[in-house]
């Protein structure tokens, strides 16, 4: 076995062993913080971080990527010029968040937005101090430090936050929590390494590569924004607040499996195919669905068994004012295969210098998203809008097939093997169900018989 392959697997191990342990710290977290909290809350923060997140993505120039995947991503002038860019644009955003605040405040028809939006943007501030030291690591696939980097950040976050929900359960307490992550990594990422610390530099030559880099960077993360973040703005004003706290309840479970496959995405499968680039493209596909093929299976099977007992673990867990979480999760997670497809191969295209192709699948994906989801609100309601957001990943798919069709990277007869697996064994798990006289996981939408 190659090093490379050696630190792949290594780097595939601690991705999902520590989202797996993030996770289960995040749901046990809110858990604990529903019982302390109204949904009202959960929803309000939802269009903040929502809005947060936007600014994010459209001004992501590819930093990060850029340090991974260039050859002088660990030059100290590369490094320091990237992380001047980064602090400008820290600040940059925190202005943007400040003129937006009360547009946005008059929008949602929400006062306490002129207080929240200000305040929990400045963690953009915090973010762009953070070192590039975290960047290099991903680079070195060094996960392990990179997790429990992630882990610890996570830890503090979290208890800054139940403290003070436990303390005095107000909307503070999501607020202030929030922005202590961002405290902690610009703090803590600094510490990572003795050998490099960063300093202001503008070295024109770095700068002119990562820009070169970010240009198709900044269309698709912000294309990404509207493909992913629009369902929580546009849900924001079609329903209440703490109908939105529900669906992002059922969101956050439904979800696990697609944050899962990102993160092999951005720290396994990108940084490793950046390495074999440059080989002929038939000798990168053969590698490419030898270990796509691993992950396809694992996930059919994950995902299945999540769609058959979500529904159950939401009950199990949450209160009656999330009850409506029960059905919406199961036809959430279902859509989700889509995305497993799509982000065990987007990697690979970015990878190669082509993220065009992610921009043009996450522009389709947002005109379903924003078009789709009013319509579905106006003839079914709520169940139109989940169903919506489901498939809204199948677009998404379709048009990155495109792309791997024009760079001969393409996996579809795979792709239908795999999903034959999927809902062979979704069908199995939700027979063995309803023998069990459990019913369908659907089965709680209103009307349901």
């Amino acid at each position: 076995m190659t090093s490379i392959k050696k630190l792949a697997y290594k780097g595939a191990f601690w991705t999902i062993a520590g989202f797996g342990f993030s996770q289960g710290l995040r749901f046990v977290n809110n858990i604990i913080l529903t019982r302390l909290l109204v949904p009202e809350f959960f929803g309000l923060m939802a269009v903040v971080n929502t809005l947060l997140i936007s600014l994010e993505l459209f001004s992501d120039v590819g930093i990060g990527q850029s340090i991974v995947s260039n050859s002088k991503g660990e030059e100290p002038e590369f490094l320091n010029t990237a992380w001047t860019i980064q602090i400008i644009r820290g600040f940059v955003l925190w202005l943007i968040c400040l003129v937006i605040t009360v547009p946005a405040a008059q929008f949602y028809e929400d006062e306490r937005l002129l207080w929240l939006l200000p305040f929990v943007g400045f963690s953009s501030v915090l973010s762009g101090f953070a070192s590039t030291n975290l960047s290099v690591l991903n680079r070195q696939l060094a996960l392990d430090k990179l997790m429990l980097f992630d882990l610890s950040a996570q830890v503090f976050s979290m208890g800054v936050m139940l403290a003070l929900a436990w303390y005095k359960p107000n909307i503070w307490s999501l607020a202030i929590g929030g922005v202590s992550l961002h405290l902690f990594r610009m703090v803590v990422s600094h510490q990572l390494s003795n050998k490099f610390r960063n300093r202001i530099c503008w070295d024109k030559r770095a700068l002119k590569e990562i820009l070169s880099f970010g240009r198709w960077m900044f269309v698709a993360t912000a294309l990404m924004f509207l493909a992913e973040q629009a369902d929580r703005l546009i849900l924001g004003k079609l329903l209440s607040f703490q109908m939105l706290g529900v669906y992002t309840v059922a969101y956050t479970l439904a979800a696990m499996p697609r944050e899962i496959i990102k993160k092999l995405g951005n720290r396994v499968i990108f940084p490793t195919i950046s390495r074999h680039k440059d080989l002929p493209r038939a000798t990168l596909r053969a590698k490419i669905l030898y270990q796509r093929r691993k992950i396809l299976i694992g996930f059919a099977l994950f995902l299945a068994g999540l769609v058959s007992v979500g529904d159950l673990v939401i009950k199990g867990l949450y209160d009656d004012r999330y009850i409506q979480a029960t059905w919406m999760m199961p036809i959430l997670c279902t859509g989700i295969w889509f995305s497993v497809l799509f982000y065990t191969n987007s990697s690979a295209l970015l990878a190669i210098g082509k993220p065009l192709y992610s921009a043009q699948s996450n522009f389709v994906r947002f005109l379903m998203i924003s078009f789709g989801l009013p319509l579905a609100f106006n003839f079914v309601g709520s169940l139109g809008v989940i169903v919506v957001i489901a498939m809204s990943d199948l677009p998404l798919y379709l048009v990155n097939i495109y792309g791997l069709w024009q760079e001969k990277l393409l996996c579809i007869i795979q792709d239908i093997w795999a999903t034959a697996l999927f809902v062979g064994t979704l069908t199995l798990l939700i027979l063995i169900r309803m023998y069990l006289g459990l019913g369908l996981p659907i089965q709680a939408i209103p009307g349901f018989s």
